[in-house]
């Protein structure tokens, strides 16, 4: 899938026969801190260059309607009956919801809509789908949203709809990315500030092993739930502990047996990757890329022995790295179960070793694994004469 703004614009006029604004909502990548947005933890995204465009114009109507350029695929829905609709139109009509529980004035108005995200590689499309949306309603109705009110509308859309209790960080990165930089968002009190990221020799690779197991979504608030009764857990003998942030991975350790198998898993991961972000931060301000990949490698092993998110391809991919000194970092990203693995790679190696990789990886699982170089990006923002 790869749709081209003119592609978008085009389709919207063969659709609707009127002129549209244009608009363009990144993707995220997240160099480490996954999982832990949700247990008010801090994380380290950025927008990327790889994003959705829409083009979006008042009809003159009640009536929302939608035009998947991608999917080739219409939705026609009166303002005054916005429910949920399995597949891509829970993503958008939940935005809608969102603006309407609010009191915010919508009019009828036309979207025709399409990118380059790869759905399902965890590159997190659905954020870019509802911010991109909510951000060109907010202009065309000029409705008077700031980007924080804007991030946290579209996760509650997906909390709403789709019913994916998704943590702040894809929509927060979505809109507010900065080129050549990483969000440090503290997801406790939604605060950020923007750390350099300077790759100078490193490439950002992200490696898609194509599969999307099917325990994602329902699993993802599996998690949720099990970090929900260990927290309480563990608050029973840490009164004073608020958020998984005021307890050490050696508390968890010393209350395993009250845990218990899963719950102390998960726990143990979340308060190490917590610690091992804030330590990330430090090394992005240093510009120790060296030191970053060593954590992402780290969390690669939380998050498939004590999180239980990863897959037999991610793994494969991830042991694949370690073969190559040149590999400084590599992980799953994003929410597991399949998707993409993120690599950092020395630039003029990353061509002849990702093929070796993914040419391994084809002989095993006889999967074609899909490989992007991306770059950051600013975040949603309006394509002035698009």
């Amino acid at each position: 899938m790869s749709t081209s703004s003119n592609l978008v614009v085009e389709k919207f006029y063969e659709q609707y026969k009127s002129a549209a604004r244009l608009f363009y909502s990144p993707g995220r990548i997240n160099l480490i801190g996954e999982h832990i947005d949700y247990n008010a933890g801090f994380v380290l995204p950025a927008a990327i260059d790889k994003g959705i465009w829409y083009a979006v114009a008042p009809n003159g109507t009640n009536s929302a309607r939608f035009y998947s350029v991608d999917l080739d695929e219409h939705l026609e829905i009166s303002l005054d009956n916005i429910h949920p609709i399995d597949g891509w139109q829970n993503y958008v009509l939940g935005v809608i919801d969102q603006a309407q529980q609010r009191g915010l004035i919508i009019k009828g108005f036309d979207c025709a809509f399409g990118g380059n995200i790869p759905i399902g590689s965890g590159l997190s499309s659905s954020a870019a789908v509802e911010c991109g949306l909510l951000t060109a309603l907010n202009e065309v109705f000029s409705l008077g949203l700031d980007r924080k009110t804007i991030a946290l509308m579209g996760q509650k859309a997906e909390h709403t709809f789709p019913k994916v209790m998704c943590g702040i960080m894809d929509q927060y990165a979505n809109m507010m990315g900065k080129m050549n930089h990483v969000i440090l968002l503290d997801c406790l009190t939604i605060e950020h500030r923007y750390l350099p990221l300077s790759l100078e020799e490193y490439s950002i690779i992200l490696i898609n092993t194509k599969v999307h197991h099917s325990l994602a979504s329902g699993e993802y608030n599996v998690r949720r739930q099990q970090c929900e009764q260990g927290l309480k857990t563990l608050q029973s003998f840490y009164p004073d502990a608020k958020t998984f942030r005021d307890i050490t991975p050696e508390q968890v350790q010393e209350h395993e047996s009250d845990l218990g198998g899963d719950i102390f898993k998960r726990c143990l991961y979340v308060t190490q990757e917590i610690a091992r972000t804030q330590k990330a931060a430090l090394l992005c301000e240093a510009n120790n890329l060296e030191g970053l990949g060593k954590l992402m490698y780290e969390t690669h092993e939380g998050l498939s022995k004590l999180y239980d998110v990863s897959c037999p391809e991610l793994d494969f991919l991830v042991e694949q790295a370690r073969k190559y000194p040149e590999i400084i970092g590599s992980r799953v990203m994003g929410g597991g179960f399949g998707g993409c693995t993120i690599n950092l790679i020395r630039k003029e190696h990353w061509n002849t070793i990702v093929e070796t990789i993914t040419t391994e990886y084809k002989s095993t699982f006889d999967i074609d694994a899909e490989v992007y170089e991306v770059a950051t990006s600013d975040g949603t923002y309006e394509a002035i004469g698009g």
